[in-house]
């Protein structure tokens, strides 16, 4: 009996290692999709000889969208993946991007949408995301199950990383 008990020990204790290293991958290429996308942006907007605003900046314009919102409620609904949301709000109301306006109701608070000149950016960028989903399946070889799976593992590894802050485990 006790061979049994150790062998299923063993093997518990054999996981961690296995999955340590697929874990780390899937970390890297998370840091890695992200980065790969700035860069897309990036090209995209060296194409049109646009030099004034970064790709962080374009995604930030693109997931604003219709909304108006605060600067807070940004981070909150995951719109904006940086750490300096304040600078480059600031730099986007500089160069007409963004419009910003206190609350009349509680004038500690700021509202922010995007103006013409921003929701160009924004739409740049939704057709920069159709232009890819014409091939992604074709080229890709990424379709809707594949795409399911891809987000609801990324769904589940974000909320353990969640819980993981929440909960101090």
């Amino acid at each position: 009996m006790a061979i049994k008990s150790n062998a299923a020990e063993a093997l518990v204790s054999e996981r961690p290692k296995s999955l340590k290293p697929l874990y780390l991958e899937a970390v890297s290429r998370v840091e890695r999709l992200h980065r790969r996308l700035l860069d897309l942006i990036k090209d995209e907007f060296d194409r049109m000889g646009w030099d004034d605003i970064n790709p962080v900046q374009a995604l930030l314009m693109f997931n604003i969208g219709d909304a108006e919102l605060t600067a807070g409620e940004l981070r909150s609904r995951g719109y904006y993946l940086g750490s300096n949301v304040s600078y480059n709000l600031k730099k986007l109301v500089e160069t007409g991007y963004i419009f910003q306006e206190r609350s009349r109701s509680d004038r500690r608070s700021v509202r922010i949408k995007l103006t013409p000149k921003g929701e160009e950016v924004a739409e740049v960028i939704d057709e920069l995301y159709d232009r890819h989903l014409k091939s992604i399946d074709k080229v890709g070889g990424l379709g809707d199950d594949e795409f399911e799976g891809l987000n609801k593992a990324l769904a589940r590894l974000e909320r353990f990383w969640v819980d993981q802050i929440l909960y101090k485990l």
